[in-house]
């Protein structure tokens, strides 16, 4: 098993519902490729590098879990079409 981390940025556009709604289908989305979610970071809105879809904010998660080298394609995947999502970022820990 290795460790992952997946960052994803969420419209702030998006009620509080609504990204709670996402939020859980991401969660479940590892969970359901066999990953062990291990923590997850809410981050808050904070303002993007540069404007993406005429928006300047957006809302950060990030989601540690213990995954198969498999996984992280699986989740990128799908999350490539998730309503919400503006960008996603999955990457491997190596901890020495």
């Amino acid at each position: 098993m290795n460790k992952y981390e997946l960052a994803v940025v969420l419209s702030a556009k998006a009620e509080d519902d609504v990204r709670n709604d996402v939020l859980d289908r991401c969660k479940a989305l590892v969970e359901k490729h066999g990953g062990q979610i291990t923590n997850v970071d809410e981050w808050g809105k904070k303002k993007l590098a540069y404007e993406i879809d005429k928006m300047t904010e957006g809302y950060y998660y990030f989601i540690q879990f213990d995954a198969e080298g498999h996984t992280p394609g699986e989740i990128e995947s799908r999350m490539r079409i998730m309503d919400h999502v503006i960008r996603y970022l999955c990457v491997r820990n190596d901890e020495a």
